[in-house]
């Protein structure tokens, strides 16, 4: 998916779940869902959470920076590694890392 469209998705989905942008956190991932329900104890069932794979790991970094530096959302900067492509959303929560 290029960065353009993966950032609309992800972008009508935090809009669509709501709160403040700085409830939500926003990474990327070799491994989207290890990182969403194992690593940071994101409950699938019950909370608000979106992944989608990138076209490159350029285009994963990408996006990540437009959400953490022009929406404002919660997040590290340079996490993953070259193989990482998924970028993932969480609206965190009193049982999520953060």
């Amino acid at each position: 998916m290029n960065k353009d469209q993966l950032i609309r998705e992800i972008s009508d989905y935090l809009k669509q779940s709501g709160g403040n942008p700085r409830e939500w956190y926003v990474g990327i991932s070799q491994d989207a869902r290890k990182r969403l329900f194992q690593d940071h104890s994101v409950d699938e069932k019950k909370d608000s959470w979106i992944y989608r794979t990138a076209d490159s790991n350029k285009e994963a970094r990408e996006s990540e920076d437009y959400f953490l530096n022009k929406v404002g959302t919660d997040g590290g900067p340079g996490g993953g590694d070259t193989s990482s492509t998924m970028v993932y959303a969480y609206k965190k929560n009193s049982h999520t890392n953060p």
